[in-house]
Formats: C-alpha cells, sequence, structure tokens
C-alpha cells in the first residue's frame, strides 16, 4: 500500500524524497522494499506469525494438565516425562514453562521455598586505620584426622594489618567476643567509631558476640550467604597463610605449636610482608602512616632514574608509587566509579 502511494504520489508531480517522508521513510527503504521478494516485517519486535505456533485451545489443555490434582505440585520437568510414559506429547517442556509463565503459574509448586534474593551488603568506606575491620575463622589441621584448631584472626581492610587473633580448639562465639574486646581494649577504640564486618557463621551472629559488639558500640555487618566475595580482605589474609613457604608440611602436633607458629606468622605478615594491596609498603608501615613518606622517596628514585636513562622509559611515565586513599568494602556502582587511585574491593 505504501508502494502505491508513494507511485501515485510521483506520478502526480511530487518529489520522491517528499513523499516518504510524509510516510516516515526513506527512499532507501523504498527501493529495498522494490528489490525484496517478500515485504513481511523484518525488524525486531516487529509482529510475527508462526504456522506451527500452539493454538489457543492446546495452550488451554496444557494449562488443565499441570493444574490437574495430579500434576499440581510438579514442575513441567516432571509433567512431561510422566505424560510421555503414558504415550502422550503435548508441547515441549520449554513450552510447557512459557505458558504457564504468561498465565502468572511459574511459581515454585510444592513447599520448597522459592530462592530470595539478598540484597548486597552496604558499601563501607575507610579513609584511616581503625574505622573498618573485617574477621573470620579458618581451619588448621591436627594430627588427628578430621580434627581442627580453629584461627580466629581480625585484619584492619585499610591497613590490611592483623589487629587480632586467637587459635581455639573449638568454634564459639564466646571466643570471638573476648578476641574483640581485646582488640578494641588494645587499639584504643571508642564507641561509634569501627564497623566489623564478618559472613554470616555462627559465631559471627552469636548472641555473645552481638552484646559484645552492642556494648562496645561498633557496628556489626555482614556478608550475604554463601558469598565469599562480601568478605575478600579475611579471604585474601587466609590465602596468604596458608600458601606461604613457612606453612607447615606437616599438621600441628598440639595447640601451643600452633599459636606460636601463627604468631610468627602475624609478625612476619605485618612488619615483613610487602602487600600488594598496598603499594608494597607493610600493613604496620600503612598503619602508622609512614607508607606516604616511603612511597615518595620510591617515586623520587624512579624519576631519578628515569632522567639518567631516559632511553628505557622513552615516553612512559615512571611506576605508579601513590598511595592507597580510601578503602571500600562491598563498593556499590557509584563507588566503583571513582578514580583510579581509590582501592576497591570486591
Amino acid at each position: 500500500m505504501a508502494i502505491t502511494l508513494i507511485d501515485e504520489a510521483v506520478l502526480a508531480g511530487a518529489r520522491c524524497h517528499k513523499a516518504t517522508e510524509v510516510l516516515g521513510i526513506s527512499c532507501r527503504t523504498l527501493r529495498r522494499w522494490r528489490a525484496a521478494g517478500d515485504l513481511t516485517d523484518g525488524r525486531r519486535g516487529a509482529p510475527r506469525t508462526c504456522p506451527h505456533a500452539l493454538s489457543g485451545e492446546e495452550k488451554a489443555q496444557i494449562l488443565d494438565v499441570c493444574n490437574s490434582p495430579e500434576y499440581k505440585s510438579l514442575p513441567p520437568s516432571q509433567i512431561v516425562p510422566r505424560l510421555a510414559d503414558q504415550g502422550i506429547y503435548m508441547a515441549s517442556e520449554s513450552s510447557f514453562y512459557r505458558i504457564l509463565k504468561a498465565r502468572g503459574q511459574d511459581n515454585h509448586r510444592g513447599r520448597a521455598q522459592a530462592p530470595r534474593t539478598v540484597s548486597k551488603p552496604t558499601a563501607w568506606s575507610a579513609t584511616a586505620p581503625n574505622q573498618v575491620w573485617s574477621w573470620d575463622i579458618t581451619y588448621l589441621p591436627t594430627a588427628v584426622c578430621g580434627q581442627f584448631y580453629r584461627l580466629y584472626m581480625l585484619m584492619d581492610i585499610y591497613s590490611r594489618m592483623i589487629v587480632g587473633w586467637e587459635v581455639h580448639r573449638e568454634e564459639l562465639s564466646d571466643h570471638a567476643a573476648v578476641l574483640m574486646e581485646k582488640a578494641c581494649l588494645r587499639h584504643g577504640i571508642a564507641a561509634g567509631q569501627l564497623v566489623l564486618h564478618a559472613d554470616n557463621g555462627g559465631p559471627m551472629k552469636g548472641a555473645t558476640m552481638l552484646a559484645t559488639l552492642q556494648r562496645l558500640g561498633v557496628v556489626p555487618s555482614f556478608s550475604r550467604p554463601s558469598v565469599s566475595n562480601d568478605n575478600p580482605y579475611s579471604e585474601s589474609a587466609f590465602k596468604t597463610l596458608k600458601y606461604v613457604p613457612s606453612y607447615p608440611k606437616q599438621p600441628f602436633e598440639s595447640l601451643n605449636q600452633a599459636r606460636d607458629w601463627v604468631q610468627h606468622f602475624v609478625t612476619w605478615y605485618n612488619t615483613e610482608h610487602r602487600h600488594s594491596g598496598i603499594r608494597f609498603v607493610t600493613p604496620q608501615q600503612r598503619h602508622q602512616g609512614q607508607d606516604y613518606a616511603i612511597l615518595k622517596v620510591r617515586t623520587k628514585t624512579y624519576e631519578t632514574a628515569k632522567r639518567n636513562h631516559p632511553d628505557r622509559w622513552r615516553n612512559r611515565d615512571v611506576r605508579n608509587w601513590e598511595p592507597i586513599g580510601t578503602v571500600w568494602l562491598n563498593p556499590d556502582n557509584q563507588a566503583e566509579s571513582l578514580p583510579s587511585t581509590l582501592q576497591l574491593a570486591a
């Protein structure tokens, strides 16, 4: 019809591009239509007619079967095979799901609860030490097969410094509460100063631990269930602990042996280990605010080397030794768009 109307307008003396503009198309579209053997609308989202599509009567039969007393508590993945056992084929399993979804019946059948969506934890930022801590528990193997010691570890996410740790035989909220109280006393934490992030384990949400945090004025924060990325700093520290060359090849013979080894590891980690997440300064240097001076010297050293050997750098900048600024825990999209000088965490 559009081609006929345009041809009539052109024969009457109108310009082709003016006639096509009236219909909201271009001359190129008109030429393509004239050359096409099939004028079916090929645009995305255009109405389609499928000759083998299920009819309304067939869809109603499928709904009746799904809602029958025999199948009302079963999903299509269970209904379709059972119908096939009876020599009945009505439609594919995906068609069953589409029909149920179109009728608003794609909910869980039976008594099983539908999967729930847990919102992402609050995004916390740290611009100085003792603002945001994270903690977790990991297993240390013992000489008895199937038995483990538990290492409780508190970490400052700004400096990556281990601010408290203990090793126990069991996993109890009481042990975590005592450790937290000692760490707050040692670092002079005031009420309302600190956020403590942890996963959803029993000791983390135990009544004793929560009561202690409330008494100390510490804000609790928790990960989503079964999402380790929500507590990346503690997980990363545990990987460093278990893959460090000095980690014992044999299980710990006693609780005192495990505590002695962890003591040496924490000392090394805080005072000797150059952490990649804080521009390769030690956590203790970062915690005490010494990283700015150290990184300034590194930048000056690299700039001097570039002046002495410019051909090695050509037009490239020296290595970035700028101090890490704000450190984020579980940042939202707005935080992820901040400048690269800010340290972002998963």
